[in-house]
C-alpha cells in the first residue's frame, strides 16, 4: 500500500467515525435542538421548601431540565419566600409572577376545599401507594386538574415526600396531651381535628415555624419529616417528638403530598413535546424527591437521639379516638363544594374496600356526601 493510499484511508476512517458518532449521538438525544429553534423557554419555579434535603433536591432537579431538553426549557429554582410568600404562591402563579410552583397542596384548603382531599388528612389514606391508586386508578389526577383549571392553573401531578411529625416543648404521649397545646398545623381538616382534640391551633408557613417555637408563640408544631426539621433547627427549640403508633409515622399527615402546578396560559403555550416531557418528568422528580427524603429521614433519627430529644409514639387507643373525631369532619369538608364531594367519594370507596378496610358504614351512620 502506498503512503498516499494509507493516508487517505486513515482520513476516511477518522471521518467515518465522526459521522457515525454524530449519528449515534443524535439518535440517543431526542431533545437535540434543530437549527433555527426558538430561544430557551425559561420558567421561574418557586418551592415551599425553605431548607434541607427537600430544597437541595428541588434545586438539583431544576438545574437538570435545560440539559434534558437540549436547551428548549429551563427552570429557575427559587426557595420558599424568594419571590412571593409561601401562602401567596397560588396567586403568584395564577397572576403570572411565577410560571410554576412546587408547593404543599393542603395550603389551599381555605380557598379550595377540594385540596384538603389532595393530600393526606387525619385517618384518611395512609400510605403512598394508596394515594397512587387514587390518582391513577380512580381518576383522581383528572379531578385535581379540573379543580386547578377552574382557577387558571394546570395541575401537572402529585409529588411524594413523606409523613409529618410533631415537635413540642412538652411531651405528647396520648391524645390527652393535645389539650390546650398551642399547635402549628397546615390548616383544613387537620386543624379542625386537633381543635376538637382540645389544641389551640394556628396556621403558619414552614419557614416561620422555628421562630414561633423559639419565641414561645406556639408550644408545638407539625411540619415535615426529621431530616428537614433537623436542618431547620427544631432540636434547638423543642425537646420532644410525637409520632403515630409503630408502622404509621403520623396519624394526621402520614402522606403529605406536594404538587407541581403551572400557570394555565404558560402551559397552553408550551409545545406539545415539552408538555409530555414535563408530565413525565414530574414523575421522575417525585421518585427522586421521595427517595432522597426517605434516606435522609432514616439517617436523621440518630441525630435527634444524640441531641437528647425524646421520641414518643401514640397508641392504638389514640388511633380509635382520632378516628371518631375525624370521620364527621371528613363529611363536613366533603360537603363544602361539589369538587370536594367528588374527590372524597372516590377515596371513601377505597377506604371501605376490603383492600384497605379502614372504614365501615357504621362509622358514618347518619352522614352522607352531597353530590
Amino acid at each position: 500500500m502506498s503512503k498516499e493510499h494509507a493516508s487517505s484511508r486513515r482520513v476516511f476512517l477518522k471521518t467515518s467515525g465522526l459521522v457515525a458518532g454524530s449519528a449515534a449521538a443524535l439518535l440517543a438525544a431526542p431533545w437535540v435542538r434543530k437549527a433555527g429553534a426558538a430561544d430557551t423557554i425559561i420558567w421561574k419555579v418557586q418551592t415551599s421548601w425553605p431548607a434541607g434535603v427537600g430544597l437541595e433536591t428541588f434545586q438539583n432537579w431544576c438545574g437538570s431540565i435545560k440539559e434534558k431538553t437540549g436547551g428548549q426549557l429551563e427552570f429557575q429554582a427559587f426557595k420558599a419566600k424568594d419571590i412571593v410568600g409561601d401562602f401567596e404562591l397560588f396567586d403568584g402563579v395564577k397572576n403570572g409572577v411565577l410560571e410554576a410552583m412546587n408547593s404543599f397542596s393542603l395550603y389551599w384548603a381555605g380557598r379550595l376545599p377540594a385540596t384538603a382531599f389532595l393530600s393526606s388528612y387525619t385517618m384518611g389514606l395512609r400510605y403512598p401507594h394508596e394515594w397512587d391508586i387514587f390518582f391513577y386508578s380512580k381518576g383522581g389526577l383528572q379531578v385535581a386538574r379540573d379543580v386547578y383549571a377552574a382557577q387558571g392553573l394546570y395541575y401537572v401531578d402529585r409529588i411524594h415526600h413523606g409523613a409529618n411529625i410533631i415537635h413540642s416543648k412538652t411531651p405528647i404521649r396520648s391524645i390527652e396531651d393535645f389539650r390546650d397545646l398551642k399547635l402549628r398545623v397546615p390548616g383544613g381538616m387537620i386543624a379542625e381535628t386537633f381543635a376538637k382534640a382540645g389544641a389551640k391551633t394556628t396556621l403558619l408557613p414552614g419557614g416561620e415555624v422555628f421562630s414561633a417555637l423559639e419565641k414561645g408563640t406556639i408550644d408545638a408544631a407539625d411540619y415535615t419529616g426529621p431530616a428537614v426539621n433537623w436542618a431547620l433547627g427544631f432540636q434547638q427549640v423543642t425537646k420532644y417528638i410525637s409520632m403515630g403508633p409503630p408502622g404509621l409515622m403520623a396519624l394526621h399527615q402520614p402522606v403529605d403530598l406536594m404538587d407541581f402546578a403551572v400557570n394555565m396560559n404558560v402551559w397552553n403555550n408550551l409545545p406539545d413535546n415539552l408538555k409530555r416531557f414535563v408530565e413525565d418528568e414530574i414523575q421522575v422528580y417525585s421518585n427522586i424527591h421521595f427517595g432522597a427524603i426517605q434516606k435522609a429521614d432514616m439517617e436523621a433519627w440518630q441525630k435527634f437521639t444524640d441531641a437528647g430529644i425524646e421520641i414518643n409514639r401514640l397508641g392504638q387507643e389514640d388511633v380509635e379516638r382520632f378516628q371518631e373525631i375525624a370521620v364527621p369532619i371528613w363529611f363536613e369538608w366533603a360537603n363544602k363544594d361539589k369538587d370536594a364531594a367528588r374527590i372524597f367519594k372516590l377515596q371513601l370507596e377505597m377506604m371501605e374496600n376490603p383492600t384497605l378496610g379502614y372504614v365501615t358504614p357504621d362509622m358514618y351512620q347518619g352522614l352522607s356526601v352531597d353530590l
